[in-house]
């Protein structure tokens, strides 16, 4: 299983971003879908999952303002950020099954 995420960037405090995670190999839509994104300094911490009933799960931190969402039919997963803050920089990763990783997405927001 491969996958690669895309639409992380540089954006202003309140901006909004979408990023993207594609899927290819032996991958299924039974398995949950997660982001994760780690800081300078910081542990990699859980940002979002949904299941494959679209069962969704946000940390605190990111309530209101991230929605994940998934397209089966296109083995892929979307985050959309909006109301951005600069304590949300970090690199955002993709997570199939809790087992298989992107290499990552950087988000940078400035103030």
């Amino acid at each position: 299983v491969q996958l690669e995420e895309s639409g992380g960037g540089l954006v202003q405090a309140g901006g909004s971003l979408r990023l993207s995670c594609g899927a290819s190999g032996r991958t299924s839509s039974t398995y949950a879908m997660a982001w994760f994104r780690q800081a300078p300094g910081k542990e990699r911490e859980l940002v979002a999952t949904i299941t494959s009933t679209r069962s969704t799960n946000y940390a605190d931190s990111v309530k209101g303002r991230f929605t994940i969402s998934r397209d089966d039919a296109k083995n892929t997963v979307y985050l959309q950020m909006n109301s951005l803050k600069p304590e949300d920089t970090a690199i955002y990763y993709c997570n199939l099954g809790y087992t298989y990783w992107g290499r990552g997405t950087q988000v940078t927001v400035s103030s």
